[in-house]
């Protein structure tokens, strides 16, 4: 089979052998597909005239704002997709993934607790969106991030507290719709108080169920309230709720505490189905079945999947049809919500009043500066170099942008050379800056020997604050996006700033 082919082209044959050409069509309507490069392939288009319920766009769709609006233009030619992507502003982004975010992220805005701000950036963010032709995001995240490893949410997280996530949670919801952009509250049930990340395994979340309803699912509700217009499933497992089935393929989850306890009738989206803990527990197309039956209503693909792979999936979700495993009014119910949506969608096109210095001023208040660094002379900059997670990608980070008279190195921690550091140093403004220092030990390691020749350095955290150093300076920024980072190294340039 070409790589190319279109996933439906089996439309005929399938028809013929459930006796139901729509039912092809419906199934197919349930997937939210992504493919790579900067315009669609024809196997796209044909498969959203097909009906294909929408694309997911990624970081390497993305060329500029200009380019993706094109893109989506061509897209909607072809259909009514959905057009989506992950704009969290912070470390996850995507409009701006070859730049960094012009937005702080969600634990910059939980260190302010403005609500207002909040709700201003995020409709900052959907005047980006709209523009580009997107009418879907996927956020906010709503975990509460209890769990100071968590090795996928950290500052994607507006907090540790139930009630601060709940409240800035609301004004993403209304900051994002009020400008037409449907939001996506994730993930479902909660990700916060995991060790693990749902793209490489199944996470656990051991906590019994009224602790999950006065902590992780308190967000949640309160985003339902507001008229979230859909809610992202997690890939986690809960034992009290769902054995040991992620959240996504679980009944109990979805239909039993979404639907029927909390109330919920917006559409339910997966979290990506490539993702190990589906594609390597039951598989992409067998976990697209689950997850329907389970009553989730889009299911997201993130980049693994070829287009081979859709069909597949297409022709299962019609096989379990045929075979009785999933009902077909289970389909035409999820066919309903999205079309909803895209109603909604049309419904509630507008146009925003663009707020070019927002996501500056919010990261200007949430960063912090404990101690004073002084007067910066000839400044030695060693940005220690931290793996990014799966979901952040590879977009840029550092110092560089706003801070051009220094001489920056970025070392690993495993090759680093103290001594060799510290001699480039002397007589200089040493100023160290590093990401989530709190989970990786060979970062720690490393600022405690430069810290223990150089008490008067500046360490500059860009994660989440949890692990200070003794040092001259201590700076968090609470994420790692372009706004927190010049907002950091104007407080580091001012002689006088946190005398």
């Amino acid at each position: 089979m070409s790589a190319t082919r279109d996933p439906l082209a089996g439309a005929a044959d399938l028809s013929t052998r459930t006796g139901d050409p729509g039912l092809h069509r419906l199934a197919a309507g349930a997937l939210l597909i992504s493919f790579q490069g900067t315009t669609a392939p024809d196997w796209v288009l044909r498969g959203l005239e097909d009906g294909l319920g929408g694309v997911c766009l990624f970081g390497f769709n993305v060329a500029d704002g200009e380019q993706v609006a094109a893109l989506s233009t061509r897209l909607n030619e072809a259909g009514r997709p959905v057009v989506s992507l992950d704009e969290e502003g912070g470390d996850v982004t995507r409009l701006a993934y070859h730049t960094g975010s012009a937005y702080p992220g969600n634990a910059a805005l939980g260190a302010v607790d403005d609500v207002a701000l909040t709700e201003r950036v995020y409709r900052a963010m959907a005047a980006d969106l709209a523009r580009s032709g997107v009418n879907l995001d996927m956020g906010p995240v709503a975990d509460v991030n209890t769990a100071d490893d968590n090795p996928i949410i950290g500052t994607r997280s507006f907090g540790s507290s139930p009630g601060l996530v709940a409240r800035h949670t609301v004004a993403a919801v209304r900051g994002l719709q009020s400008a037409g952009i449907a939001s996506c509250v994730k993930h479902f049930p909660g990700h916060g108080a995991t060790h693990q990340d749902s793209h490489l395994e199944i996470p656990l979340v051991d906590a019994p169920l009224d602790l999950l309803r006065e902590r992780e699912l308190v967000p949640f509700l309160a985003a339902i309230e507001a008229g979230a217009k859909s809610i992202m499933t997690a890939h986690v497992a809960v034992p009290e709720l769902t054995g040991n089935l992620p959240a996504t393929l679980s009944a109990q989850a979805l239909t039993g505490l979404l639907r029927r306890e909390l109330g919920y009738d917006g559409v339910v989206l997966t979290d990506a189905l490539d993702m190990h803990a589906i594609s390597g527990s039951v598989g992409l197309a067998e976990g697209a079945v689950r997850a329907l039956a389970a009553g989730a209503d889009l299911l997201c693909l993130g980049p693994l999947p070829t287009p081979e792979d859709v069909r597949s999936m297409v022709d299962h979700i019609v096989d379990a049809v045929a075979e009785g495993r999933l009902a077909a009014e289970r389909l035409e119910e999820a066919a309903a919500r999205v079309e909803r949506l895209r109603d909604w969608f049309e419904a509630s096109r507008t146009t925003v009043v663009e707020d070019d210095v927002i996501g500056l001023t919010a990261a200007r208040r949430a960063v912090s500066l404990t101690g004073s660094a002084g007067p910066l002379v000839d400044p030695f900059v060693v940005e220690i170099d931290t793996p990014p997670t799966i979901a952040v990608g590879e977009v840029p980070w550092g110092v560089a942008p706003w801070l051009s008279e220094a001489e920056i190195v970025r070392v690993r921690p495993a090759e680093a050379d103290a001594a060799a550091l510290l001699g480039r140093a002397r007589e200089r403004s040493l100023i160290v800056v590093v990401k989530d220092a709190h989970r990786h030990p060979g970062s720690r390691a490393l600022i405690s020997e430069l810290l223990a020749a150089r008490q008067d350095a500046v360490v500059m955290e860009m994660g989440l604050p949890i692990w200070r150093p003794e040092a001259g300076a201590y700076i968090a920024t609470y994420g790692a996006a372009r706004a927190n980072t010049q907002a950091a190294v104007e407080l580091l340039s001012d002689p006088v700033a946190g005398l």
